[in-house]
């Protein structure tokens, strides 16, 4: 993949980047693409929800209690009929599979990347 172009600063703190702890997810039938919906716990910022395409490395199950990193302030975006609020982080893997961005250890719900 080539390099994308180069930003500032200030491009890079317009993105709120927050740790969250998923609460719950449910499989995303109407998506065109394998998904989950996600309701994630930010803390002082409420209860965001997400559509997340992550179900070939992870379960439902495991995924509950997990905190991850999400980009907070995109606006919604509809998927089918569901109102996507925050952006899950992962990387992809050589099958094109994600794998999550998690803090190595427990942080505060909320927590601001920096």
């Amino acid at each position: 993949m080539d390099l994308k172009p180069e930003i500032t600063w200030q491009d890079f703190e317009k993105l709120d980047i927050r740790s969250g702890t998923i609460i719950s997810a449910e499989d995303f039938r109407e998506a065109r693409k394998s998904s989950y919906k996600l309701e994630i716990d930010f803390g002082t910022l409420g209860i965001k929800k997400s559509s997340a395409q992550i179900t070939s490395l992870y379960q439902k199950e495991e995924l509950v209690g997990k905190q991850i990193l999400a980009v907070v302030n995109f606006p919604k975006k509809q998927i089918a009929n569901f109102f996507s609020e925050c952006l899950v982080l992962g990387l992809y893997g050589e099958s094109n599979d994600v794998t999550l961005i998690t803090p190595s250890l427990p942080v505060k719900n909320g927590s601001v990347l920096g």
